[in-house]
């Protein structure tokens, strides 16, 4: 194939393909990218012991990641390894638009970027190579991750790489606010808001996880998926379910983590210490989450930071209502307001909780378990809510059309041979 035949090229990053809505996400954008035209790539390095590889699951969807086996969560000497390999892909791979996810492998592949768009011949006549770079942030970790000075010098990290990235994608418009005018990140003509996207075609309506777990039809399960550390605060959500328990004899209810994490040798005993030991239930990771979600009573959320969490969607997909401490998009996704009690919020979706607040937590538990008419009413509309504006297409589209508007923004003195050929052709990329 010729280059003026060549389609629009882009490379996607992210640091390793746990469970999570990061990695259901770039899965989504490869696979459903390429179908659109663009020659799409996952870059992605290994994860951790413990941690739930998700590689399984890209390949479901025909996407086969490049493996940098460097490439992990923390920093340290290997991420110089990581951004020459990256350097060197670039070369070899000669894309159109670096796109990174989240916080490790934004910093390393836009680095790598901004060598490998001014590392070139051309820059003898002061032209740079021809490519964009956009970041997504899924969250953050300006707050309850690290300690004061650590995070200060993440905050500093990203407002320098800000500099150097065309567009800043964040998954809810809080989210945006608190970035861009909060920790002063970037300017905001950079930022597009794209919501996450759901499969409905992996929506499940069977009810599989009572049987497994031998929970009774008359019991209120509460579940949380996600991994088991120290963001995710569930600490609070044990103890507010030991609370809820002892409170009112009558509540009748387990509590499912879904999810496995260095933290759960200790999150074993914190509810062996409060006795709530034997209506605890800690799953581990499960292949199809999908088909768990119809056994739940409510999809709880107790983080300390969140941007906008899949699982809820996913949830809410299923006709669940949440309980969620009101942390990052919270807002975004429960629809409208409708009255404040014993310390929580009730919304169209579900529950929200100021976040530490164990009191609130546990009589919002009671509250939801005492009303199982408001809460089928809350999954109805959480249901008809995220189908509206949580497709997996809809995600595509937006990706394609923000890919769309950076190329056609290019100046016309750098869209020259089959750049100047290329036109949209279903959101995507061919030549003329």
């Amino acid at each position: 194939m010729s280059t003026q035949e060549r389609p629009l090229k882009v490379l996607r990053i992210i640091d390793r393909l746990i469970y999570g809505g990061p990695t259901r996400n770039v899965v989504f954008l490869t696979e459903g990218l390429a179908r659109r035209g663009f020659d799409c790539d996952l870059i992605t390095g290994l994860p951790a012991k413990g941690e739930g590889d998700m590689t399984f699951w890209a390949k479901e969807y025909g996407v086969h990641p490049i493996i940098i086996n460097q490439m992990s969560r923390e920093l340290g000497p290997r991420d110089a390894v990581v951004m020459w390999k990256l350097f060197r892909l670039f070369q070899k791979l000669r894309p159109d638009i670096i796109h990174t996810h989240k916080s490790k492998a934004g910093a390393a592949g836009r680095l790598a970027g901004f060598f490998y768009k001014w590392c070139s011949p051309s820059i003898l006549k002061l032209q740079p190579r021809k490519v964009r770079m956009v970041h997504t942030f899924h969250g953050h970790i300006f707050h309850s991750y690290y300690g004061k000075f650590k995070t200060s010098v993440f905050i500093h990290i990203e407002r320098v790489l800000a500099l150097i990235t065309d567009r800043i994608v964040t998954v809810s418009e809080q989210q945006t606010d608190e970035i861009c005018n909060v920790f002063r990140i970037g300017k905001t003509s950079a930022f597009r808001v794209i919501p996450l996207g759901v499969d409905f075609c992996r929506t499940s309506t069977r009810s599989v996880f009572r049987q497994q777990s031998g929970i009774d039809e008359e019991e209120f399960l509460v579940a949380a998926v996600g991994r088991l550390c120290e963001v995710k605060n569930f600490s609070l959500l044990i103890q507010a379910f030991a609370r809820a328990l002892k409170a009112d004899p009558k509540f009748k209810a387990k509590l499912a983590f879904i999810g496995d994490g260095h933290l759960r040798p200790q999150l074993e005993m914190y509810a062996r210490d409060l006795a709530v030991e034997h209506s605890v239930i800690f799953a581990g990771f499960q292949s199809d989450v999908d088909a768990l979600y119809p056994s739940f009573d409510v999809a709880a959320l107790s983080s300390l930071n969140e941007g906008t969490p899949l699982t809820l969607i996913e949830s809410m997909s299923h006709g669940r209502p949440v309980l969620t401490t009101e942390v990052g998009g919270y807002g975004d996704i429960l629809g409208s307001r409708v009255r404040a009690s014993d310390g929580f919020t009730i919304w169209d979706h579900g529950i929200s909780v100021p976040s530490g607040n164990i009191g609130a937590y546990a009589s919002a538990l009671l509250f939801l378990a005492a009303n199982p008419s408001l809460r089928g009413q809350m999954g109805e509309k959480a249901r008809a809510y995220v189908h509206r504006e949580f497709s997996r297409e809809r995600l595509v589209s937006d990706m394609a059309s923000l890919y769309s508007e950076m190329w056609e923004a290019m100046p016309a003195m750098q869209r020259t041979g089959r750049d100047q050929k290329m036109k949209a052709v279903g959101g995507g990329f061919s030549s003329a």
